[in-house]
């Protein structure tokens, strides 16, 4: 196997993760990049979590961590999805060089990534602009411009206010009003109502903030237990329909619209290559 012709995923969270799996299931072999320290909120979902697990299974696809290329190279083999913890991308620049890279880190910036890291880069979300940084860059807006592919200028601008479900935007998203250490008192799929203690933050100095939902519906993510949060970090997402708890662990709407436009992206490089 040709290191080369592996797709590299900077990032490892629920958006990357439908990215991840669709290339996979498409024929693709893919290796994930990942921080150390993760903070997926989607984490049923996020390939991320074989950061912290040594792997993990999203919808019949499975994640192992290697901690080395060589290993990487044998999950590989194997039929698995690879991940490194590997923050920088400096492996790209040191051990070899990808003809496809994507880089679904989604931190609203680009984190490093230029085009002497593969042949073809793909930028998910604010942050790129293609022709200069990336070659091709994937909108993440919710709306008519959903997924479109972008080769000559920028996403939409991050607004800052979550996505509607079910009519309820802001509310549903919690961010820890205070920095310290995490622990949950609710789990993922959990029926949680407004108000109701959902984890709570303890500070160095030995204080506790409580964290509440703000709406009453489904607990569709929560940051890992132990998790040293920082203050305005986003540690938790309420769902208003009480009914789709079994959309906590299946890849999203908006993440199957994106990896398709990432597949599309990459069959209509490697035709042109041709």
């Amino acid at each position: 196997m040709q290191m080369k012709n592996v797709v590299v995923v900077r990032g490892g969270g629920d958006i990357a993760t439908g990215i991840i799996h669709r290339l996979h299931n498409a024929g693709y072999s893919v290796l994930v990049l990942e921080t150390a320290h993760p903070s997926a909120i989607r984490r049923e979902v996020s390939f991320s979590e074989a950061v912290y697990d040594g792997e993990k299974m999203v919808e019949r696809v499975t994640c192992r961590r290697a901690e080395n290329l060589s290993a990487a190279k044998k999950i590989i083999k194997a039929g698995d999805v690879a991940l490194i913890v590997d923050e920088s991308g400096s492996i790209l620049k040191e051990s070899f060089h990808p003809r496809i890279l994507i880089d679904a880190i989604l931190a609203k910036r680009n984190m490093g990534t230029d085009f002497s890291m593969a042949d073809f880069i793909i930028g998910i979300g604010p942050g790129f602009c293609g022709g200069k940084d990336v070659h091709c860059v994937i909108e993440t807006m919710r709306g008519h411009n959903l997924g479109r592919l972008i080769y000559e200028g920028r996403a939409m601008r991050d607004t800052g206010v979550p996505g509607a479900i079910a009519g309820v935007s802001t509310e549903r998203v919690i961010h820890a009003s205070a920095a310290g250490r995490i622990e949950n008192e609710r789990t993922i799929s959990s029926v949680v109502k407004k108000d109701e203690i959902i984890a709570e933050i303890f500070a160095e100095d030995g204080t506790m903030t409580e964290v509440r939902a703000n709406i009453t519906g489904i607990l569709r993510g929560i940051i890992r237990n132990g998790y040293e949060v920082t203050e305005g970090l986003k540690i938790a997402d309420v769902d208003p329909r009480s009914e789709e708890q079994e959309n906590c662990f299946t890849i999203s709407d908006k993440s199957r619209c994106i990896s398709g436009s990432v597949l599309e992206a990459v069959l209509a490089w490697e035709r042109k290559m041709r």
